[in-house]
């Protein structure tokens, strides 16, 4: 299949071989003619699908058809709700790019920088807004944004606004909209929150699910390292310099954990950036762009501010910290050898985190395989042996007959504990 069998006019298809984009992604077929449809749409698909070009350019189709060309002032007729500063700039680029040779305009709008000039642009009127929660709803109160002529809502990564408690937001966001409206909702996991969340907001939605990602991670070299918490800084060093080359992803649970790694790594001479919510736009726009443009190599993050950037050349993926949610493993690694390249995760696993491994082996239906020759190696422990002498012996040792079945069984299966 090609994009030009899929009903999209001739300034969207010039737009898209320029970006030399030929054929569809899975994700893209099976959205883009139910968007046009004017359904109702829920889509579940992992960053790096094409999802952004599934919502894009079906809604854009849409609006430059039904345009009124005689209208001096434009209104918001589609409004593409996000989580995050990058990925709301990242769709905003997909837009700008698709939208080239219409007449149609986009614009992004989100916190952590300077409110005035958002306001310049909107006063002279906007097709297609791109935003984030907060700072919309904050535009909307002061009576700058009006929702009132959207046609077209899409509520981007559903999964993460929710683990980010924007649900009241987005129903605010909901209501603030006209009812008669065009509502597609995408994530990246559809656990039962999102399902009951979207059941509330869409009206007989067509489902669409893709899950290429979990036969594609098949492709990506996996490597388990069973070490004691307090041993995998050493650990992570260690590989570093002696195993894992090229440009690299650490994932950390918390914004200080990153930030603590960090500082380790500057110490011992490596080019590092990180990513983390409590960073400025600006300051994250930097680390971002310092990693595309390879004047680093590592860049440490957060899951929520890494949810959506899609990186290109990506040659290793560190699990520093292994995630409770096995589908965010399968997210995490999937950065790695796309597009047919070559690509390796290494997951660190202490004591307390064992049970993720036991849930993301049964998410990708595999076993992780475990390097044991590394010198921060878990070791089982070792047995103990009764050294008493003389009497006290005698009083405490058991003789062999008496010997409990119980014993004797822990000692035939003492095992490692992974």
């Amino acid at each position: 299949m090609h994009f030009s069998d899929l009903d999209l006019n001739k300034p969207l298809l010039k737009a898209i071989f320029e970006k030399n984009y030929e054929t569809p992604t899975k994700v893209q077929q099976q959205t883009i003619p139910l968007v046009l449809a004017k359904k109702d749409v829920i889509v579940s698909a992992q960053t790096g699908t094409g999802k952004t070009a599934a919502f894009a350019l079906p809604i854009l189709q849409l609006l430059f058809h039904q345009q009124d060309a005689n209208k001096e002032q434009k209104n918001i007729r589609a409004l593409i709700v996000s989580p995050t500063r990058e990925l709301a700039q990242q769709i905003n680029e997909e837009f700008t790019d698709y939208s080239k040779y219409t007449n149609l305009s986009s614009m992004v709008i989100y916190g952590g920088v300077s409110i005035d000039s958002q306001k310049k642009v909107l006063k002279k009127g906007v097709d297609i807004l791109i935003a984030t929660p907060g700072r919309l709803l904050d535009l909307c109160k002061q009576e700058i944004v009006d929702l009132s002529t959207v046609e077209i809502l899409v509520l981007d990564e559903a999964d993460l606004m929710l683990d980010m408690g924007f649900i009241d937001d987005i129903k605010k966001i909901n209501q603030l909209c006209p009812n008669e409206k065009q509502v597609l909702l995408f994530s990246a996991t559809m656990p039962p929150k999102v399902v009951y969340f979207a059941k509330g907001l869409l009206s007989n939605p067509e489902i669409v699910v893709i899950s290429s990602e979990k036969k594609e991670i098949t492709k990506i070299k996996q490597l388990l390292y069973y070490v004691p918490k307090p041993n995998k800084i050493e650990l992570c060093l260690h590989l570093l310099r002696n195993t894992i080359k090229g440009n690299i992803l650490i994932f950390r649970r918390t914004r200080k954990g990153v930030d603590n790694l960090e500082q380790t790594l500057l110490k011992n001479g490596f080019k590092v950036e990180t990513l983390h919510g409590e960073k400025s736009q600006n300051l994250r726009q930097n680390a971002l762009n310092k990693f595309k443009n390879n004047e680093v190599n590592i860049l440490i993050a957060t899951d929520v501010a890494s949810r959506g950037i899609d990186i290109e050349d990506l040659d290793a993926v560190i699990n520093f910290d292994l995630p409770n949610v096995s589908e965010t493993y399968v997210h995490r690694i999937g950065r790695t050898g796309r597009a047919g390249k070559k690509g390796t995760s290494y997951s660190f696993c202490s004591i307390d985190e064992k049970n993720y491994v036991v849930d993301i082996q049964k998410t990708i239906k595999k076993a992780i395989p475990v390097v044991e020759d590394h010198p921060f190696a878990l070791k089982p422990k070792a047995k103990t042996k009764n050294k008493a002498k003389g009497k006290d012996h005698k009083k405490n040792s058991t003789p062999k007959h008496k010997k409990s079945r119980k014993s004797t069984a822990s000692k035939k299966n003492k095992k490692r504990w992974y």
